[in-house]
């Protein structure tokens, strides 16, 4: 199989050089293409996604509860606890701030 042969010329003197093709292709690689290797990521934006995921997990957790021993007894103070209507929600909402930080910092 024949080697491609590419021209290429200047504008300042008639010279032509030929250069094969796939030395081409090494020399000028595109500046839009990526390594395989090069991660989108780094480790600092997975470090706050980790942090954001437990603190969401946290908060489910916390969410966990709120069920009488006896079903005939109506205990307000177990379901409607302070624990689960307001700091659970305020974890899992920061756990998602989180993670639109860490997605955005890039």
């Amino acid at each position: 199989m024949a080697k491609k042969k590419k021209v290429v010329t200047t504008t300042e003197k008639t010279t032509v050089k030929k250069v094969s093709v796939d030395k081409a292709r090494k020399v000028a690689p595109s500046s839009s293409a990526t390594t395989a290797n090069e991660m989108t990521f780094g480790k600092e934006t997975f470090k706050w996604m980790g942090i954001g995921v437990a603190l969401m997990a946290l908060g489910y957790i916390m969410m966990i509860g709120g069920h009488n021993d006896d079903p005939n007894v109506w205990d307000e103070s177990v379901i409607y606890n302070w624990r689960i209507l307001v700091l659970a929600p305020i974890l899992i909402l920061t756990g998602l701030g989180l993670q639109i930080y860490a997605i955005f910092k890039k």
